[in-house]
């Protein structure tokens, strides 16, 4: 880049490079590289492009979980990336995407495990066990805080004791870990879940939009949405309209359209899912901007996620389908897999993880 270009000009340029470029230029110059590491620069990148990340079985679950990512642009579906399973984890499942990071959790490596898949970075935090007289339920949080990028993950622990009276419960034990600390501690809000409240934890149940963690949940009466987050490490609890608090929550699902949190709810007398998007992040307002028939010739079961064009990505018959809403067309996405074992999350690209060391536990 010319000397004669303002230094300001420089940086807003870089800015608007995917990673990869800006991984290529760093070995340029030093100055360009001391750029692109800064806290400063790293915080306030962007990148302009948009993924898709798909992970499935091909054929069995003994050959373990395939990885693709996908540009979601014009060219869609047609540049595929195979990604490697980070450090080998063993039949991991999805807590969240967030800032363009993605967090595993491995139950039988009992590892977290936090990757950006664009400069191919991991680290990961090793859970430590949590001794009980009888069962207890961890639930597993994700985001990065909107003020200093810093990723965290939250563990709530739900704990049944058993006594001579029958069962009786202890209040929730919540731990957050800022990975730029590396240690767990309690977080700075007192107002921890309800006992009564139950997460549900597949992949579909949850969701991160702007550093703030969803959980579908449900207590005694009814179903409702329960949240942490990141940045004020708050919870808060959504209430869903009348039309799905009481409903059974088997019908329902989670997802994000553009950055809004979006809730499934499976119609099988009507056979479509109705779309529930919440217009309002302060007021809470739900609203339907479209339903999605799945009672066509493909046979489309669950919808998975969506792209930034508004299509709906659907599983249907051991493969993924791209359904348009308003069209109706549907056309097929050219992957084949098991069934119920697709999963599909969109993410945008980022240069967090840029300044830790490559596979780095926490212990």
């Amino acid at each position: 880049m010319s000397d004669n270009i303002p230094y300001d000009i420089q940086v807003d340029i870089l800015k608007k490079l995917p990673v990869k470029s800006l991984i290529q230029f760093r070995s340029i110059c030093k100055a360009w590289k001391s750029l692109v590491d800064s806290a400063d620069f790293v915080k306030h990148y962007r990148g302009q492009m948009q993924h898709l990340l798909v992970s499935y079985y091909e054929h069995s679950y003994s050959f373990g979980r395939k990885y693709v990512s996908i540009a979601d642009d014009d060219t869609f579906p047609q540049k595929k990336v195979p990604l490697t399973n980070p450090m080998s984890l063993n039949n991991p499942r999805l807590i969240g995407t967030s800032h363009g990071l993605l967090c595993l959790y491995s139950y039988s490596d009992d590892m977290v495990v936090i990757w950006n898949l664009c400069i191919r970075k991991v680290v990961a935090v090793v859970l430590y066990n949590v001794e009980h007289d009888a069962g207890s339920w961890d639930y597993l949080g994700f985001g990065v805080c909107r003020e200093t990028n810093d990723p965290k993950i939250i563990r709530i622990t739900s704990v049944t004791w058993c006594d001579i009276n029958g069962l009786s419960y202890v209040p929730w034990q919540v731990e957050v870990f800022p990975l730029s600390t590396g240690a767990w501690r309690t977080p700075f809000s007192t107002n921890f879940p309800s006992k009564s409240i139950y997460f549900r934890f597949e992949n579909y149940d949850q969701v991160v939009i702007d550093g703030v963690h969803y959980w579908l949940a449900n207590d005694i009466s009814c179903n409702l949405i329960f949240s942490f987050d990141m940045t004020r490490e708050e919870f808060s609890e959504i209430n869903l309209p009348d039309g799905l608090a009481h409903k059974s929550d088997y019908t329902l699902s989670m997802s994000k359209l553009r950055e809004s949190l979006v809730v499934l709810d499976r119609d099988d007398d009507e056979m479509v899912f109705v779309v529930w998007m919440m217009e309002d992040g302060v007021s809470k307002t739900f609203t339907k901007p479209f339903t999605i028939n799945y009672n066509t010739p493909d046979a489309l079961y669950f919808v998975l996620g969506f792209r930034k064009t508004g299509e709906a990505i659907i599983e249907g018959r051991r493969q993924l389908f791209v359904y348009e809403p308003y069209s109706k067309h549907i056309k097929n996405f050219g992957i084949d897999g098991k069934y119920y074992d697709f999963f599909v999350h969109s993410y945008m690209e980022t240069l967090i993880l840029l300044d830790q060391p490559n596979l780095r536990v926490f212990n």
